[in-house]
């Protein structure tokens, strides 16, 4: 199993809008891609939120390849159009981490 995490920063003024759009948005195109078994939103806790919330978006796959082909086929399209929602205002940073259980 791969687990494919995107941290966001999301500022306060933007939140609730923000939190809509992955819900309504951006979370079903990514899983109509058909590449990814399931989902979870996690916001993070003891954290700074100064600058705002931080929120942990978790995809999973079972394969790398499934993965690879997220990346080479949807990925640029998917985040030009977070950018042109949301432009600079949140900061995203990605991962990929593999089960070794």
């Amino acid at each position: 199993m791969y687990l494919y995490n995107i941290t966001y920063l999301v500022p306060h003024a933007i939140k609730e809008k923000w939190l809509h759009w992955m819900k309504e948005e951006h979370i079903p195109e990514m899983l109509v891609t058909g590449l990814f078994t399931h989902h979870r939103m996690l916001q993070l806790m003891e954290v700074d939120e100064s600058e705002g919330v931080t929120f942990a978006f978790q995809l999973y796959t079972e394969t790398a390849s499934n993965y690879r082909k997220y990346v080479d086929l949807h990925a640029k399209q998917l985040r030009e159009k977070a950018q042109k929602v949301w432009g600079d205002q949140v900061v995203g940073f990605r991962t990929l981490m593999k089960s070794v259980q």
